[in-house]
């Protein structure tokens, strides 16, 4: 299992790309809330409110899930970040396997 992690402009920008990723069956859940983030943008600091999104997968997964989210999202440069999971419990694989095979 992968959790892949993002951060979208606003709350319905965050509530679009998670329902498109479930209808295309890349994740098997995608969960979403708001953050503050700070960051450097080309030289100018920026203090926003985000919304960030855990996404649960596979990795034969993740080139559709980058597509789906550089194809849908607002911002130029979306992260797109995977961190592999080491173990999960058999019912929650199976019930993954079963929504996103």
């Amino acid at each position: 299992m992968m959790f892949v992690y993002t951060t979208c402009a606003d709350m319905d920008e965050a509530k679009r790309i998670a329902k498109l990723l479930i209808d295309h069956k890349t994740a098997a859940c995608v969960q979403f809330w708001e953050v503050g983030s700070m960051y450097t943008w080309k030289g100018e600091f920026k203090a926003v409110r985000e919304v960030a999104l855990l996404m649960k997968t596979f990795e034969p997964k993740l080139p559709e899930i980058e597509e789906l989210i550089s194809a849908n999202h607002s911002y130029s440069t979306p992260e797109v970040a995977a961190v592999d999971v080491r173990r999960i419990s058999r019912p929650y694989k199976e019930w993954m396997q079963e929504v996103i095979a």
